[in-house]
């Protein structure tokens, strides 16, 4: 689930930059998170009755990461290449796998990661854009938090309850920078037919997918496992965008994901959460929904 997922993003994201040259990348991330939230209410209504006052923090921070990683992610992709953007977007989660790790050595992988950054970067040829990686950076921390809140909404929030009550929390916040861009910009009906099909794949099926992997591992083992993403970004952006890394930032890309290896090896969950009294479950209308045996989130 977490590799379907990280492949259907760096699709989603290489697909969003045409859309980006015609609304901007708030714009664009806006509009995905709208169309994500119509998806998903459609799927599944929001279990707005069983929210507890302490479940607000973590849906509000979740929905807070998601929509500033998505938005700063989109603005950094506009000015470096897809690959390079993902990489440095790594070390978020990188780093959260390293704290995370009994091992105190493991803190040397996230100093590796960031001397592949440079390798990818180059920035001794002098045309660096600062403002580019100083997007992927801040998408980074968001990152980090995004798939902390993940699995604490998804230990609350079966399927994708958490996600119909996460991802309009996203689009509610970075309205007032995408909105602006969206009248502003190029729109037409292709583009927004365009940005509904994005947002179908992501946030709607790829984040169901991450939130139902992160139920089932650690935060170590999943921000290991991240670390091929940086190599799907490549793929994608020299297959969709036709962006041709150089040797060296191939280097680049192999030490970042040797990094994310290293970091963790280990990570299934000692105890996976199950559907029980204070597990939300998402309100589908579906009749005759019985349950398989052996099967579903409560299930190994």
């Amino acid at each position: 689930m977490a590799v379907a997922a990280m492949m259907l993003i760096q699709v989603s994201n290489a697909l969003s930059v045409s859309v980006i040259a015609a609304i901007g990348p708030a714009g664009t991330a806006w509009l995905r998170m709208c169309f994500g939230t119509l998806f998903l209410w459609a799927i599944a209504r929001p279990a707005l009755r069983s929210i507890r006052a302490r479940d607000i923090p973590n849906l509000v921070a979740l929905g807070a990461a998601t929509g500033g990683m998505t938005t700063l992610f989109l603005a950094a992709i506009d000015r470096i290449p897809l690959g390079t953007a993902v990489a440095i977007e790594f070390l978020g989660p990188l780093t959260v796998a390293a704290i995370a790790s009994t091992h105190r050595r493991a803190l040397i992988w996230p100093v590796l990661a960031l001397a592949g950054v440079v390798l990818l970067t180059e920035p001794w040829h002098g045309d660096i854009d600062l403002v580019g990686v100083g997007f992927a950076l801040a998408a980074a921390v968001c990152w980090a938090f995004y798939n902390v809140f993940t699995q604490r909404v998804g230990d609350r929030f079966s399927g994708i309850s958490g996600l119909s009550l996460t991802i309009p929390i996203g689009a509610l916040l970075t309205m007032p920078f995408g909105l602006p861009q969206v009248v502003t910009g190029d729109f037409s009906w292709g583009v927004l037919g365009l940005v509904a099909g994005i947002a179908l794949i992501t946030p709607v099926v790829s984040f169901g997918l991450e939130m139902l992997a992160l139920r089932r591992m650690t935060h170590s083992a999943f921000g290991t496992l991240l670390s091929i993403e940086p190599a799907f970004g490549v793929i994608m952006g020299l297959l969709l965008l036709s962006q041709s890394p150089t040797i060296l930032q191939v280097i680049g890309i192999a030490v970042v994901i040797v990094a994310g290896i290293a970091a963790q090896r280990g990570g299934i969950r000692d105890r996976l959460p199950g559907v029980a009294s204070d597990t939300v479950t998402a309100h589908v209308p579906a009749p005759n929904a019985e349950r398989e045996p052996g099967r579903g989130p409560d299930s190994r």
